[in-house]
């Protein structure tokens, strides 16, 4: 990823535990902040998704898109635009580290490009509003299965 914005939170769940929220995208608009729609395309031979179509609306961005997933375990999923309509690019990755203690660290990195101009300095706050919604929707949804 290019220039990316990262932020990390602390989950009192296991990582199996997160990644299984992080891997449900038909349950993403009950929790994650502008999802309006998130379906999975695409199936890999793991039963997690491969290809999911979103349709998103939080201020700065509102556009309809299609991401593909790389995951590793209950470790780290990666994911990188395959098209959008104003997105130009969109990589980010969870990264889940389990801190032993029925606990995991998740740290979220994101970069994001627009096919209309924005100045960095907008690209970046936009950044940080996706990622700091992601996660405490996240926890918030975690802690309360």
């Amino acid at each position: 990823m290019a220039e990316q914005t990262s932020a990390s939170i602390v989950i009192d769940a296991t990582p199996a535990a997160v990644m299984a929220v992080i891997a449900d995208f038909p349950a993403y608009p009950q929790w994650a902040k502008g999802v309006q729609t998130a379906e999975v395309n695409e199936v890999g031979i793991d039963g997690r998704a491969e290809q999911v179509f979103f349709a998103l609306d939080v201020a700065p961005i509102k556009d309809e898109y299609t991401l593909a997933y790389d995951w590793d375990g209950d470790h780290e999923v990666t994911w990188t635009l395959v098209e959008g309509k104003m997105l130009k690019a969109l990589d980010g990755a969870y990264t889940l580290k389990d801190l032993g203690n029925g606990s995991t660290e998740v740290t979220y990195r994101l970069a994001l490009d627009v096919s209309i101009p924005l100045i960095g300095m907008l690209k970046r706050k936009g950044e940080k509003i996706l990622i700091d919604t992601a996660l405490k929707g996240l926890k918030k949804r975690v802690e309360s299965l």
